[in-house]
């Protein structure tokens, strides 16, 4: 690689190498190690990961993860790295690829490539709300292994991605069929953190209120929730799981789930909701949960990436 080349790197979360408990132990294991993740004493919360979290977790997780294994490998991993392939021709003169912050290919292995050959570097977390539980973690190797590279913070309400999320709404529902109310369901994060400042509730329902602005939905057409809590106290709510099996006494008997806070579909999206979440909302006595899915390597995502990609470029002049 020339030492002068741009290099936009699409950085996610991680994913298993494979849907066993080996390959998922060795995931979690770095995934909750660290501390932005999981915010509890080292020495109380890495002994109990070890030891208990990992060996009662990994082998039932690896079965959710062997329910939605793609040919081409985790589904997270096969999104992220067609939306990077996807992005790349709209960005003539810079070189684009797909990293992880836990698991392969490795962020933190990749910057230190990256220092030596002497490239500028734009990192971009696909995460469209900052969080300190995720893009933090990413801003801290950034600043371990190439303290030069730029990274974007954020893209909670930028226009291009807004229409994208709304776009395949439409598509959704032209296709499909509407359901009689829309969730925008997007991961928790413990409710201690939003206290201390952490900007991702406020983003949230920025984000979906500006979707919902987008369809010209009415308040009561649309609500927001939140997915995936793990350990104790108090998280970020209303629950997804929660609000799924309460509807159905209030009438809704059809419902749409999107997660615009997930660039690719992955576990929580397509095992969570549109699996074990519909069960809960037909056991509650709803008909359908029809899961909206992610972006992943649309090409109104991939434009708006590079839109976004573009003017870090151009400001770092």
């Amino acid at each position: 690689m020339p030492a002068s080349r741009d290099v936009l790197l699409l950085a996610n979360l991680g994913t298993p190498s494979a849907p066993t408990a080996e390959a998922v132990s060795r995931y979690l294991g770095e995934f909750l190690a660290d501390p932005r993740v999981v915010q509890l004493p080292r020495l109380f919360w890495l002994p109990l990961l070890r030891l208990v979290v990992l060996p009662l977790r990994s082998r039932r997780v690896a079965h959710n993860y062997a329910e939605i294994w793609m040919d081409g490998g985790s589904p997270l991993e096969v999104h992220t790295r067609r939306l990077a392939a996807a992005v790349q021709p709209l960005m003539p003169g810079v070189h684009v690829e797909h990293v992880m912050r836990y698991g392969e290919p490795a962020l933190t292995r990749r910057l230190r490539e990256l220092r030596a050959a002497g490239a500028r570097v734009l990192v971009l977390p696909v995460y469209p709300q900052y969080s300190t539980t995720t893009t933090a973690s990413v801003a801290d190797v950034i600043g371990r292994e190439l303290p030069a590279a730029r990274m974007l913070e954020d893209y909670h309400v930028d226009p291009g991605w807004v229409d994208a999320v709304a776009g395949s709404i439409r598509r959704h529902w032209d296709q499909h069929g509407r359901g009689q109310r829309l969730l925008f369901s997007f991961h928790g994060i413990p409710q201690r953190l939003v206290d201390k400042g952490d900007p991702y509730e406020r983003q949230c329902h920025a984000s979906a209120e500006a979707v919902a602005a987008a369809l010209g939905l009415a308040d009561g057409e649309w609500q927001l929730t939140f997915q995936s809590r793990f350990g104790g106290g108090k998280w970020l709510s209303p629950a997804t799981d929660a609000t799924v099996r309460a509807l159905p006494a209030e009438g809704i008997r059809r419902i749409d789930v999107v997660c615009p806070g997930f660039s690719a579909d992955c576990l929580e999206t397509l095992e969570e909701i549109s699996m074990q979440n519909a069960e809960f909302f037909r056991e509650a006595g709803g008909e359908t949960l029809s899961y909206i899915p992610c972006l992943n390597d649309d090409p109104a995502h991939a434009r708006a990436i590079a839109d976004l990609a573009q003017r870090e470029f151009a400001a770092w002049a």
